[in-house]
């Protein structure tokens, strides 16, 4: 993700974004034609111009979206929350499912023969 973020950093014309004396790829623009920081900031606005193929899905993905993003902020620390359980326990979890996965269509191909 870091080699495509890095890749595609030229093709940005846009002033970027600065936040917590960190600069981003992306601006803060509100632009109907691209995600930037203001879809991060404002879903609503990302949801009517840059989803296309998944808008009869809103009324299933919104609670669990927003539901998740509510249970993020309620921990007092959203960043920290954020990454804890997005970027480590719930890859983690996944990849425990997919040995789990692995394991058992092992069982099965061998039961099999």
């Amino acid at each position: 993700m870091i080699f495509i973020n890095e890749a595609m950093r030229s093709s940005v014309k846009e002033a970027p974004y600065y936040f917590h004396n960190i600069t981003t790829i992306n601006s803060a623009e509100k632009l109907k034609n691209k995600c930037t920081w203001h879809c991060h900031n404002d879903t609503n606005f990302c949801k009517q111009y840059h989803v296309r193929h998944t808008q009869h899905l809103f009324k299933i993905i919104d609670p669990i979206y927003f539901g998740i993003i509510g249970l993020l902020k309620s921990t007092g620390s959203y960043a920290m929350a954020n990454i804890l359980f997005l970027v480590i326990l719930f890859p983690l979890l996944m990849f425990n499912f997919l040995v789990k996965i692995i394991d058992l269509q092992k069982q099965i191909n061998s039961i099999k023969k």
